[in-house]
């Protein structure tokens, strides 16, 4: 109970500020990685140029997904129910939503021009690049782990004395299932009822 306590307020907190950073970044990483395309490849950074919304809208959904998957399996563990998860990624939205109009409105008194300052780090390709692989690279991650842990779930060690002794023809395949069926056919054509 005592580290739910404590690190309840610290996921809130990490999701709150991702889920308004995407919302607010997605778009300067997505230009200025679209540009410096542009000056190596032209072509496709016309292309992109031409997409800047679709581009966007793929991003932002990653982060959004990923934040809503991560965010609640952290909070609420693995048995939780969709309805419970749902109001709380709603909650995260409408809070990321309310605080960021805040802030854009005046009520923060300058604060949207300091979360804005950071902006400029974004016009680096390097770092914008970084920032718009960052989901695509946390969900392999995530992955990775969750298959490496169900593998050592299945894993089971053998208590000394134990013997594998189970016999290897009791479960029958699906070609045996086949010969039966074929077989079964054979005698009802030869003896007819």
């Amino acid at each position: 109970m005592g580290k739910a306590t404590i690190l309840t307020p610290l996921y809130i907190s990490i999701a709150w500020t991702l889920m308004t950073s995407y919302q607010l970044f997605t778009e300067t990483t997505v230009t200025t990685v679209t540009i410096y395309i542009g000056t190596y490849l032209p072509t496709i950074g016309a292309w992109m140029a031409s997409r800047l919304d679709m581009i966007v809208f793929i991003h932002s959904f990653a982060w959004i997904f990923l934040l809503s998957s991560v965010i609640p399996a952290l909070l609420l563990g693995k048995e939780r129910g969709v309805l419970i998860q749902f109001g709380l990624c709603l909650t995260l939205a409408f809070l990321a939503f309310v605080v960021q109009d805040a802030v854009a409105t005046g009520l923060g008194n300058g604060a949207l021009d300091q979360i804005l300052g950071v902006a400029p780090l974004f016009r680096n390709p390097l770092l914008a690049a970084v920032y718009l692989l960052l989901p695509y690279l946390l969900m392999v991650g995530f992955d990775i782990r969750g298959k490496r842990k169900k593998q050592e779930w299945m894993k089971v060690e053998k208590v000394e004395g134990e013997t594998d002794d189970f016999p290897e023809d009791a479960f029958i395949g699906e070609g045996d299932l086949k010969e039966e069926e074929e077989k079964t056919q054979e005698e009802e054509w030869k003896y007819p009822s």
